[in-house]
């Protein structure tokens, strides 16, 4: 009987201390729960803050993305506006600059002449220099030529003598009141057949002060014959590149042909002459007139 009251109190006892270690654990494990509870709460919270700043900051950055383009746009359309004006400003330098180089340069060096054209008695080329007496023939003479053709004749006349050509000026400027004593003379001489080779005052490129008659040393005053010389061979092959051309060639309808009498037209010009193997008459005027602001270039 003692001994089994023993055994009930030895069972009581561990079945009251199971009770209580799983009491504790429940404890525990509750108080875990409650814990974890809590901080998932604290973590949604922030999470739900941190969500909202994120927002915050993106839409900061739209509107700041949005700004951005649009001062891009702002300023892609001012750049193009300030280059626009800058290609006009040019445009407008460039035809000024046009503009100053046709005031300054004469359109009659252009013009067509000898019987199709007049120039009055008063015309003389706004600049006239003395050519180098080195390239005259009888230098004494004091031959004068349009300033700015000067330098092209000059450095023609050069080349050839370098070239060992023998090769003169005979005749450059002549005034309307030369033309007209030496067309007398001719007339004097050769009566009506004077109008095939020479021009009635006006109607002279001498005038224009752009035009040369060639010789050569040997020659002299009888340049008629100038065509058979190595001279007239090497202007053919080369003047075109000082810019003279050959006014009157054969067959031409205004005068005989005259294989001495050369005229400045300028250097582009000559070249498209000398290229598709046309004379200077040929062209029409307006053709002629495009010509004129390259014409000392």
């Amino acid at each position: 009987m003692q001994k089994s009251i023993k055994i009930f109190s030895i069972v009581t006892i561990l079945l009251a201390g199971a009770a209580g270690y799983f009491g504790y654990q429940t404890y525990l494990q509750t108080h875990a729960i409650q814990s974890l509870t809590g901080g998932l709460a604290s973590t949604r919270a922030d999470l739900a803050s941190t969500t909202a700043e994120l927002g915050r900051v993106y839409g900061e950055l739209g509107n700041t993305r949005i700004e951005r383009d649009g001062f891009e746009l702002s300023y892609r359309a001012e750049k193009k506006r300030l280059d626009d004006l800058s290609f006009q400003v040019q445009n407008i330098g460039s035809m000024v600059g046009v503009l100053e180089k046709l005031q300054k340069t004469d359109p009659e060096l252009i013009a067509k002449y000898s019987k199709i054209y007049f120039l009055n008695e008063n015309y003389v080329p706004d600049k006239l220099a003395l050519l180098d007496p080195q390239y005259v023939f009888k230098p004494e003479r004091g031959l004068r030529i349009q300033s700015d053709t000067k330098q092209y004749l000059e450095r023609l006349l050069t080349d050839a003598a370098r070239a060992g050509v023998d090769l003169q000026i005979i005749s450059a400027y002549r005034s309307f009141g030369e033309q007209a004593g030496l067309k007398q003379a001719y007339s004097v001489t050769y009566g009506t057949g004077a109008n095939k080779f020479s021009a009635d005052q006006g109607y002279s490129e001498h005038q224009l002060g752009t035009t040369v008659d060639f010789t050569t040393k040997a020659l002299g005053a009888g340049f008629a014959s100038f065509e058979g010389t190595p001279a007239y061979t090497w202007l053919l092959a080369h003047a075109h590149e000082y810019g003279f051309v050959l006014s009157y060639p054969k067959n031409n309808s205004y005068y005989v042909f005259e294989p001495w009498h050369w005229r400045f037209v300028s250097r582009s010009l000559a070249g498209k002459l000398h290229e598709e193997d046309k004379n200077f008459y040929d062209l029409d005027q307006r053709v002629l007139d495009t010509y004129l602001v390259s014409f000392f270039d």
